[in-house]
């Protein structure tokens, strides 16, 4: 039972094949997807375990390789994303040749940085002219991001609360901040588009 919550935080494991560039991947060890404010990005760790070899890709481009590691355990730190969110991937001997490979955000494992990100970011994800939109909100700055893009915003103070107004393929968008009332549910943040409200995802 142990063992399953050891690996549940890789979706992917171990496989053997040939990729199309040619690289061989069968020292894939781990594959994680983190949503960040540009997008959800694809981490892919290989680690050759006789040779120490480490190499990382995001979303399919290698950003780090050392071929030569006499040290097999240890972390790895490297950057992801447009914003270079700080990430490291922890390897630690579990017992004998077997090795456990998390992965931490911003100095937290990946599953406290999504519980904290969904608390400071709002996502929406929609349908614009036949066009999908991933619409993230950053509640702290209130900066938007529309599919990996920076949006320009213009904010103006409301009778109920704020409103951030913004154009996405000619449509009239805006997010509304509002007070719940209650301590703990603070402000409720809605997105309009065209006036109709879109329902809020969780990630």
């Amino acid at each position: 039972m142990q063992q399953t919550a050891r690996t549940s935080h890789i979706i992917f494991s171990r496989v053997s094949t040939t990729k199309e560039e040619g690289r061989m991947s069968n020292d894939l060890v781990g594959v994680w997807e983190v949503a960040l404010s540009d997008g959800v990005h694809r981490i892919e760790f290989e680690h050759g375990t006789t040779t120490g070899k480490r190499v990382i890709y995001v979303d399919g481009k290698e950003i780090l390789r050392r071929d030569w590691m006499f040290k097999l355990v240890g972390k790895q730190t490297f950057n992801v994303g447009k914003a270079d969110t700080k990430a490291s991937i922890n390897i630690d001997a579990v017992s004998g040749f077997a090795y456990e490979y998390t992965l931490e955000i911003n100095g937290k494992s990946l599953k406290k940085y999504m519980e904290n990100r969904s608390k400071v970011t709002s996502t929406w994800v929609l349908n614009l002219d036949g066009t999908d939109c991933r619409v993230v909100l950053e509640k702290d700055t209130m900066d938007v991001w529309c599919n990996g893009q920076n949006i320009e915003t213009a904010g103006e103070f409301v009778d109920d609360g704020t409103e951030t107004h913004f154009t996405l393929a000619d449509h009239n968008c805006c997010v509304k901040a509002v007070s719940s009332g209650k301590r703990r549910d603070g402000i409720i943040h809605t997105l309009l588009v065209d006036g109709t409200e879109i329902a809020e995802c969780t990630e």
